[in-house]
């Protein structure tokens, strides 16, 4: 079955000099079929562009297209852009879908959509009033990929055909500019027609060659005089002379839609082609375009150029009845001047159910509406606006039309565009409310809706440009008599967009103002209170880090967490609690206490910044596996409300962040790229972007993929820029850890040093968050050894203030490498059974072959071999190749060969691991539970180390965790 936009019907003619097209047009259609001559082939889809000036034949080719790939069976879609709808978001898209979907009822299209009905509903024209979250437009694009996928694939093969693509909006432009590489990994073609000189950028893929897609744009040539000749003769007949039929080569110019247009012209008059026939052909040939087709309109009369005037208004799919409205004339009037238009070859009859008009040629068209005056063609749009709205057929397409209206002071026109700014928020078009909400505000709107009005563009301008929605919300903040509740939301989103353009200071402010203005309001005050801690912990700049704590502590120990803004700062109080390296236990109960009463990542006026910091909480806490909860728990909120941008960036990178300390670095690797992926392609993304280049060059760093990492850091000018709000892991910090594999301990030194010395003056002393003394202390082991080993046992003291076995054993493997010698060796024992204890398998595998290597420069090889062993295979599970290459080039040194690896199958405890957790759960001792198992003490520790890491948790967590853990199977 096809299903396709209404186009007028273009009578049969062959198509002259295009062999060269219609032979690439064959060989793509023969590679959509899954046989060719009875031999099985896997379907290849792509793209094919025909591209050239107006009149030059592409929408031929695409008839063309279109009936060839019907004569084959195959299913058409097809779409075309038009000069006056590029305002209208989704416009073309919807016509590209919605006709597939035509024949489903809500339940059916729900069940079709799946999960993403919510998302794209609203972007395909699906619902007339959309509701709930405004979804992101990257949310929007992936579903739309996904709509086309299943189309593509439940219709297959498909062929889709978009014309005039110079002309559709830039919200389907850049949907299919990222979905058109999808196309050869499905039965679909792609082929797109389109002017070259008026692409807009958002189209420029579709312009040039595209190995992978087979796109070679096929630039369309004029038509040389024989083709010509051959078009007038088919029209006036072979007597026509050569000379007249080389005048019309000359005065088309070779036009594909000249010439015809121009032989039908003759073929009326009975010209018979001779010398005689030239200055009529002449005539005839500038009444095809330009003035000349004006004057041949005219000619019609009043009435039949004022439908003609309205249908060029109106623009494609034109309704005789809305033209008739437009134009002010009565409905035989209408019907008579149409039936004139049809017969000038003006206007045709679409295709489809139900009447409609289209201009024969968009040119026409065109030419016809910039022949309208200036003031007859704007109160033929304001009529057109009040007629659409009349009809029912949206405020988008009334708003289209008000665009191009003065401005009155129409409160009507003002909740229109209004309105017509909402749906396209909700359709994932930020842009299109943009330019909506700007025209009403110059309307401009009454005063007591300037302040909401205000409000919405700063919304519709927030993912886009979040300077301007910085202008507009103090703007809108100065209005009078703002409601409360507005004026807290206005707040909330300043706060927010000053945020996100690392003016972190100014958000925190912001916030503490309106907490004292607010003192009348408890409830707002609270939450500006919660909005202040929240930003005034992520101020690199903050002057007294120390008092604001203090009084977070005060604060946070008064509240029950009855409410979302108490959890706020319940949750802010745990991260500040961790981050100041307070004792684990604590920051945990206040997550927890956070956490009872629910913390959405989606909520309106709260940002995701508290969640995340709370499951972040955990992971710093040695318990990766519930921080790894929370973050699939807050992604899939977001992905189902269709945020799908700067959130699942950020989501996907911390995801990653998790595993890579946990020690899953393959894992770590492919979720942090996703993520800087995802922030790549979302304009304003930045923040998110720090994190995972940041995130991303750790993880390469411990797979020891030096030249990879310093590649990433070149290609962000990562270390070049320091960003005015708190990024983890810390910049500077990844930065000299960097500097340190590339061998420049001089540079990392002074680097950590400045880190040091904003950390203490933020009283922030966890290790677990920012290990800047221990790189400091490799830093300096060899200039400075001395210092190297008193910044190492601060470490080690703050670790064990802080309390996470991981923070502790790493900080004693830093001190060990720093001490050397027999207290060396101690140290590093210490330093592995902290780590084994501890859920970070790669830290653990770095103190293993650590530990190992010091014990072959003193001659214990036994022990030696026995650590190096142990180190190489978690090396190797962790996906550190470099340590593993380490570990081996230690092994040899000592003289001894590595053992084959064990690779484990699965992430479930086996039984042994699971009775050794047990019992130890129970209390039993580490000779009891070595004793039942028939090990030694060492394997207990051992297995239990194994234990902690497939669980992700510590010894302090491990009671909980064996609840929900898998089952060893049978």
């Amino acid at each position: 079955m096809a299903h396709e936009l209404r186009q007028p019907t273009p009578e049969t003619r062959p198509l002259l000099e295009r062999r060269k097209e219609l032979r690439a047009l064959d060989s793509a259609l023969t590679g959509l079929r899954d046989t060719v001559d009875g031999v099985p082939q896997a379907p290849r889809g792509g793209l094919l562009a025909f591209t050239g000036p107006g009149g030059m034949g592409k929408t031929a080719l695409l008839t063309e297209a279109r009936a060839r790939a019907r004569a084959q069976g195959f299913t058409v879609l097809s779409g075309r852009g038009g000069e006056k709808e590029q305002g209208l978001a989704f416009h073309l898209v919807r016509q590209v879908v919605q006709p597939a979907l035509a024949s489903m009822d809500e339940k059916e299209l729900r069940t079709f959509l799946g999960g993403w009905y919510d998302i794209v509903a609203a972007a395909l024209g699906l619902v007339a009033t959309p509701s709930g979250h405004v979804p992101d437009p990257t949310g929007v694009r992936d579903g739309l990929d996904w709509v086309m996928t299943r189309l593509a694939v439940m219709k297959a093969p498909v062929v889709l055909l978009l014309d005039d693509l110079h002309w559709a909006d830039v919200e389907s432009l850049s949907w299919l500019a990222s979905f058109a590489p999808r196309a050869v990994d499905l039965s679909l073609l792609i082929v797109v027609a389109f002017r070259p000189e008026e692409l807009p950028l958002e189209a420029a893929a579709f312009s040039a060659p595209v190995a992978d897609l087979g796109n070679r744009p096929f630039a369309l040539a004029p038509l040389s005089a024989t083709a010509v000749a051959r078009i007038v003769r088919d029209e006036v007949g072979e007597e026509a002379e050569d000379g007249f039929c080389e005048e019309c080569w000359e005065v088309t110019g070779g036009s594909p839609f000249e010439a015809v247009e121009l032989s039908i012209r003759l073929g009326e008059r009975n010209l018979r082609g001779t010398s005689e026939d030239l200055p009529t052909m002449r005539d005839l040939a500038a009444a095809v375009k330009g003035p000349g087709l004006i004057e041949r309109l005219r000619a019609l009369g009043t009435t039949t150029v004022r439908f003609a005037y309205a249908a060029a208004v109106l623009g494609q799919a034109i309704s005789p009845e809305l033209a008739a409205r437009v134009a002010a004339i009565g409905s035989t009037a209408a019907s008579e001047a149409a039936e004139k238009l049809r017969a000038a070859r003006f206007l045709a009859d679409g295709e489809g159910p139900g009447e409609s008009l289209e201009f024969v040629h968009p040119l026409i068209a065109t030419t016809i509406y910039r022949s309208i005056g200036t003031s007859l063609r704007e109160g033929m749009h304001n009529s057109a606006a009040e007629a659409v709205r009349a009809a029912g057929l949206g405020h988008a397409a009334a708003a289209r039309h008000l665009l191009e209206v003065p401005c009155e002071g129409s409160t009507e026109a003002v909740a229109c565009l209004r309105e017509a700014a909402r749906e396209a928020l909700h359709s994932g078009a930020p842009e299109a409310a943009r330019r909506l909400l700007n025209r009403a505000l110059q309307e401009p709107p009454l005063p007591e809706e300037r302040a909401a009005l205000l409000h919405e563009l700063a919304c519709a301008t927030f993912l886009i440009k979040p300077t301007a929605t910085v202008a507009h919300l103090r703007e809108a903040l100065a209005e009078p008599g703002t409601d409360p509740e507005l004026r807290a939301s206005m707040v909330y989103r300043l706060t927010q967009a000053l945020a996100h353009t690392d003016r972190m200071a100014e958000a925190a402010t912001v916030a503490a103002d309106e907490a004292q203005r607010a003192a009348a309001h408890p409830r707002i005050r609270l939450r500006m209170q919660a909005d202040h801690f929240v930003w005034s912990a992520f101020r690199t700049d903050e002057a007294d880090s120390s008092g604001r704590s203090r009084a977070l502590a005060r604060f946070a120990d008064r509240l029950s967490g009855r409410g979302l803004e108490e959890r706020c700062i319940l949750g802010s109080r745990a991260w500040d609690a961790m981050m100041r390296g307070e004792p684990r236990q604590k920051a945990l109960a206040y997550a927890e206490e956070a956490l009872r009463g629910g913390l959405s990542w989606t909520h309106e006026n709260r940002g995701f910044e508290v969640p995340v910091s709370v499951a972040l909480v955990f992971m710093y806490c040695d318990q990766p596996r519930r921080a790894e909860e929370l973050f699939a728990k807050g992604m899939a909120e977001c992905a189902s409300k269709g945020w799908r941008g700067s959130h699942l960036a950020l989501g996907q990178t911390l995801s990653g962040y998790i595993r890579y300390r946990r020690g899953c670095l393959a894992e770590a690797e492919n979720l942090v790229r996703e993520g800087l992926r995802i922030a790549d392609r979302v304009e304003g993304a930045v923040p998110a972007q720090w994190f995972a280049i940041g995130i991303l060059i750790e993880t390469l760093l411990a797979r020891g993929r030096v030249l990879a990492a310093r590649r990433l850091a070149d290609k962000y000018h990562y270390g070049d820029v320091i960003p005015n709000a708190v990024i983890y892991p810390d910049p500077r910090t990844v930065h000299a850890e960097l500097l340190l594999a590339e061998g420049r301990p001089e540079e990392a030194a002074a680097l950590l040093s400045g880190v040091g010395e904003w950390l203490e003056g933020r009283d922030w002393r966890n290790p677990a968050w920012c290990p800047w003394q221990l790189g400091l202390a490799s830093a300096l082991s060899r200039s400075a050894p001395d210092r190297a080993v008193r910044h190492a046992r601060d470490a080690v003291k703050r670790a064990r203030d802080f309390g996470a076995a991981s923070a502790i054993g790493q900080a004693l493997h830093a001190e060990a490498d720093a001490t050397g010698g027999e207290a060396g060796l101690d140290l590093h024992a210490q330093a592995v059974d902290h780590l084994q204890r501890s859920p970070a398998a790669y830290e653990l595998a770095r103190a293993l072959v650590g530990h190992g290597a010091a014990l072959a420069r003193v001659g214990r090889l036994h022990d030696a071999a026995d650590r190096l062993y142990q180190g190489l295979e978690g090396a190797v599970h962790c996906g550190a190749e470099g340590l593993a290459a380490r570990a081996r080039r230690e092994l040899s040194a000592a003289g001894l060969r590595p053992l084959p690896l064990r690779y484990p199958q699965t992430d479930t405890l086996t039984a042994q691991e699971r009775k050794a957790a047990e019992m130890t759960v129970r209390g039993q001792a580490t000779a009891v539970v070595a004793k039942e198992l028939h090990l030694t003490e060492q394997g207990v520790r051992q297995l239990l180390s194994s234990v902690y890491r497939k669980i992700g948790t510590d010894a302090a967590g491990l009671a909980e965790a064996l609840e929900t853990f898998p089952r060893p199977r049978p």
